[in-house]
């Protein structure tokens, strides 16, 4: 990318210690909130906004002296300064996570250390959020690179995009450089900034990660950095809003709940406070906000808030773990800040400094060398980890009739709980990927689409009987179950199922999506118009005492179109992951058992409805599931559930003789 224009006019550059001591509040902040609060402060804005500044400052610069931007030598030397310390803290923490990390986090933590290794960790995060199967994920310890990942990308965008067009502007139309900057960055902010508010309007979570609604903050430094110098404020109006930007800063963790309403309007109350303190810059005089960052121990730290930021996360994720605690006391909070500083000098010090400082002038294949080399130890081990969790999944699929597992059919077959001297499978570690064939087979539609997905399995040519599955995972859980006997016994399985959707026909309420209930209006009218032999889905909802309103009106409805239903009682839902909790406490504690009469009514809630459409036909297979007293985690040595409330692919197999009896007694009616 270059420009053969007019030499322009050089920048003159200072090392800005206050913004140094910016950095290290920043990161002292983030540290605070995440290990005291349980809150996100506002730090990871600032350093969005300060490294939008820098990078632009950088950028600018080396216009300004060349007419050009060599791109592989800017992306180079960031590089040096980035890799070896997000690299070595990824690696320290592939390891640890293999030897502390509970089995049933294993999978997600790896796709997360890959997605962090290559910059894609936001979206990875982003789309977890609107991801049903993602939802009870628990934290991981690289969940914080998602920052980092943004970064990553702003830095490669910024020179080729926003530069590039800047640069293209001037060599066209022959205006000054810094005013066609200046132009280009402000519509970049306001055309972010506005799809940043409407995406936090409208699906938060996912906005919270997206990379274009964290732009603008990013433009927002590089605004300053083009037409800053122009500013010249008084003293007096120094001192002032350099102190209100370090006060915001500090309180806006406490005045907002970050992490339900960023990054919209309400992310630019720490973007504007930290765009305060580089506006003052040292003109603040002998009381002003420069003097207390430029503290010594606020530089210092500064120099080692990336690094800080990087080890203050995965240790609070491991202490957590370590410790089984769910909050942190005030001397554990100091020595988790402590072990931070003292991992990040030497991480910036033995590990970054000796990279970072290979001279410019060397080759570009050597500099580029030694930064991929940095990769090469975290995606190996981590390739390494996936290949056990893989063969652990291939384990799982051979394991079809085992007389060692017998699961529901211990109480079918009258056999003694416990008999066999086996493991439990699956294991914690294949229990949340234990899941039915629809979701490998993308048939089980997304939290915010609406269109119906028909899939259909077992005897798919000529069947004698065609069921339809219907509702939310809770009847999709049970098509590995219709699967064991389905074809054998010429049964056509159409699955219409969708996540966090059951099968009603109540309007949107705060148990019920507009796309749900979109949805179900489609489905009535496909189950209306191809008119199954049978429609099997959930009678209830697991501990709820009254079966939904809405059940009943689609019964009612299929019921005028002669469509018989298969009702079938939800199973317990626990108040706790099981696997979890069966690989930390053992499958035989009661700690991870739960009372059967809370886990479910006692009452049959379907037993309450004074008027049941006469097509429905309800099936409880609850003692199968629990026995007299409690909802136990196992049952013939296979693991029951795969999170608190979804039960394993593996252990639906074990029900399929079980359902096949009560489903033939209703369709040979």
């Amino acid at each position: 990318m270059s420009s053969n224009n007019q030499s322009l006019p050089q920048t003159k550059k200072r090392f800005r210690t206050e913004i140094e001591g910016l950095r290290a509040v920043a990161a002292l902040l983030v540290a605070i909130y995440h290990i005291w609060l349980g809150n996100v402060s506002g730090g990871v804005d600032v350093f969005f906004v300060v490294s939008g500044f820098l990078i632009t400052t950088s950028l600018l610069g080396r216009v300004q002296r060349h007419g050009k931007i060599d791109i592989i030598d800017f992306v180079l030397g960031l590089a040096k300064r980035l890799f070896p310390a997000a690299f070595f803290v990824l690696l320290v923490v592939t390891v640890a996570s293999m030897l502390w990390l509970p089995q049933v986090q294993w999978a997600q933590t790896l796709k997360e250390i890959f997605a962090s290794a290559f910059y894609y960790q936001n979206w990875q995060l982003a789309f977890n959020a609107v991801d049903y199967l993602a939802q009870n994920n628990e934290a991981s310890p690289v969940q914080h690179f998602w920052a980092m990942s943004i970064q990553g990308q702003f830095y490669l965008l910024w020179p080729t995009v926003v530069f590039g067009l800047a640069l293209l502007v001037r060599k066209l139309f022959k205006i000054k450089f810094k005013t066609t900057l200046g132009a280009v960055l402000i519509t970049v902010f306001t055309a972010s900034l506005t799809y940043s508010i409407y995406l936090t309007s409208t699906n938060q979570a996912f906005a919270y990660f997206h990379t274009f609604t964290r732009v603008w903050e990013f433009a927002l430094g590089g605004i300053v950095a083009v037409l800053g110098s122009q500013v010249v404020l008084r003293k007096s109006i120094s001192f002032l809003i350099g102190w209100v930007g370090l006060i915001a800063i500090v309180l806006c963790g406490i005045v907002l709940q970050v992490s339900t309403v960023f990054p919209g309007y309400a992310a630019l109350w720490p973007t504007l406070a930290a765009i305060f303190i580089i506006l003052a810059g040292n003109n603040g005089g002998t009381f002003g906000v420069h003097r207390f960052l430029s503290l010594k121990p606020l530089t210092k730290l500064g120099n080692l808030s990336y690094a800080l930021y990087l080890w203050h996360w995965p240790i609070l994720v491991f202490y957590f773990i370590i410790t089984d605690k769910e909050t942190v006391p005030l001397l554990d909070g100091l020595l988790i800040i402590v072990a931070s500083i003292v991992l990040s000098y030497f991480t910036t010090y033995i590990v970054e400094k000796p990279i970072r400082s290979m001279k410019k002038e060397s080759p570009k294949w050597k500099r580029g060398s030694v930064v991929v080399a940095c990769m090469v130890p975290v995606v190996l081990t981590a390739s390494l980890w996936a290949n056990q969790i893989g063969q652990a999944e291939a384990e799982l699929a051979n394991l079809v009739e085992n007389e060692e597992y017998p699961g529901a059919l211990e109480a079918f077959s009258n056999k003694v709980e416990g008999d066999t001297d086996v493991p439990v499978m699956p294991t914690p570690l294949q229990a949340q990927g234990d899941l039915p064939k629809v979701y490998e087979d993308e048939c089980h539609q997304s939290l915010s689409k609406s269109e119906v997905i028909a899939c259909e399995y077992g005897a798919t040519e000529n069947p004698e009987y065609t069921i339809a599955l219907v509702g939310g995972s809770h009847s999709a859980q049970w098509l590995p179950a219709l699967e064991v006997f389905a074809e054998d016994e010429n049964i056509k399985v159409i699955n219409y199922t969708k996540s966090a959707c059951r099968f009603t026909g109540e309007e949107v309420n705060e148990s019920t999506s507009e796309s749900c209930n979109e949805w179900n209006k489609e489905l009535i009218e496909t189950l209306v118009s191809t008119k199954p032999d049978l429609v099997f889905t959930t009678a209830d909802v697991g501990n709820k005492p009254e079966v939904p309103e809405g059940f009943v009106q689609q019964w009612e409805t299929l019921n005028e179109a002669n469509i018989p239903v298969f009702a079938l009682r939800d199973n317990a839902w626990f108040d706790f992951d099981v696997p979890s909790c069966v690989e930390e406490k053992g499958e035989d504690s009661l700690e991870c058992a739960q009372e059967r009469e809370e886990a479910l009514p006692s009452e049959s809630p379907f037993s309450k409805l004074d008027t049941v459409p006469d097509n429905v036909s309800y099936v409880d297979l609850t003692d199968y599931l629990c026995d007299e007293d409690y909802c136990k985690p196992v049952k013939g040595n296979v693991l029951v559930y795969r999170d608190k409330h979804h039960i394993t692919a593996t252990y639906a197999r074990t029900m399929a003789p079980i359902l096949k009896k009560e489903l033939f007694a209703v369709l040979n009616k």
